[in-house]
């Protein structure tokens, strides 16, 4: 009876014992912050941020821990960059051109106006040595960044009159960020830089005249259609923007290997996955605007096209000259985009105009 009860008391004492340990081993052995740019819970920018988060829990067996902060939560849309970099939040996401004011560079980590499309941007940063040139210019802020989303192709933005000339673009006071506001600049318009959560009511008030975000998908869960009257294409601004999920240098490089490697990779496919949601969601979301709503759908004429083409040609080329490491961020861009051209000249754009001639 004695031997029955220790053995009993034993192994009550070894359940409780390894019911503590694995306790042990799920709890978070790493709590960060996640700052966004984005309203929260946004479709495909904020939820992407999300699903970063919880890919980082699970891929880690709960051993990173992140909670993620919409935009004015924790701090501002615009401070995401330097609340990450002092270590306020141990990791941010938002898009690379909202830091032009850190560097003009960093725009071309994000997106270029005339330039690559979301699979050009992988292609240059996975392959092409895009990534080892961003992680050379953030490490100088404290930070490690990752491709962590891409919108596809944009549209041109909703606008309160119409565009039938360049010289409707004169005076214009249009919401839009990057390298695309510069050229908008050099048009004869006010670039205007807001965050997402601003846009319909600065565009129902007036305080600005136009605005883009990004594609119908985003546009109708914003409502914008309800402020402008026309919706114009394409988005030669933001032709494949890249989104960014960037890390405190300092807390990536205290986590061992196996870590490290399951954040780089959750940022990879999460990048995967929105350029996806966003391939699957825009053509339903475009076809409710036009049908459910009335959008008065255009393209942007030829001549406003070629001008803002030249002017693109201009602002990149000046930004690229500033310093030596913007010119080899520049040289490394244009050599890969110019082998982009040729390839996609004979494979993806000869396909789609076949298959447009067979549809019609």
């Amino acid at each position: 009876m004695q031997r029955r009860t220790f053995l009993t008391g034993t192994g009550a004492a070894g359940l409780a014992l390894g019911s503590g340990l694995a306790t042990a081993r799920t709890k978070a052995e790493h709590d960060w912050k996640m700052v966004t740019t984005w309203p929260k819970n946004f479709p495909g920018l904020g939820t992407g941020a999300e699903k970063l988060a919880k890919l980082i829990g699970e891929m880690s067996g709960g051993r990173i821990h992140v909670k993620v902060y919409g935009g004015n939560e924790l701090v501002p849309p615009f401070e995401v960059f330097d609340a990450v970099s002092r270590g306020t939040a141990e990791m941010g996401h938002g898009a690379a051109y909202y830091w032009k004011g850190k560097s003009e560079v960093a725009q071309f980590f994000s997106t270029v106006p005339f330039g690559m499309t979301a699979q050009e941007m992988n292609g240059w940063l996975y392959y092409g040595g895009g990534i080892e040139l961003w992680t050379e210019l953030y490490a100088q802020f404290g930070l490690v960044p990752a491709a962590a989303g891409n919108t596809g192709v944009q549209m041109g933005g909703w606008f309160n009159k119409e565009i039938n000339s360049v010289e409707d673009l004169k005076g214009l006071k249009m919401r839009i960020p990057g390298l695309g506001g510069e050229v908008l600049r050099r048009a004869g318009g006010t670039p205007v830089n807001l965050p997402g959560g601003e846009l319909f009511t600065s565009l129902q008030s007036g305080a600005i005249d136009a605005t883009e975000w990004v594609g119908p998908y985003n546009d109708l869960a914003f409502g914008l259609y309800k402020a402008a009257k026309y919706y114009y294409y394409p988005g030669w601004h933001e032709p494949g923007t890249t989104l960014e999920a960037m890390i405190n240098k300092e807390v990536f490089d205290a986590l061992p290997a196996d870590l490290q490697s399951i954040v780089t990779n959750a940022c990879k496919v999460v990048n995967q996955d929105m350029l996806a949601e966003y391939t699957a969601r825009n053509p339903a979301a475009l076809q409710s605007l036009r049908d459910d709503h009335g959008v008065d759908v255009r393209k942007f004429p030829d001549d406003v096209i070629a001008k803002l083409r030249a002017l693109s040609q201009e602002v990149v080329a000046e930004i690229a000259d500033k310093d030596d490491f913007s010119r080899r961020v520049y040289s490394s861009y244009e050599k890969f985009l110019g082998q982009s051209k040729a390839w996609s000249a004979i494979s993806e754009l000869t396909y789609l105009q076949a298959r447009d001639e067979t549809a019609g």
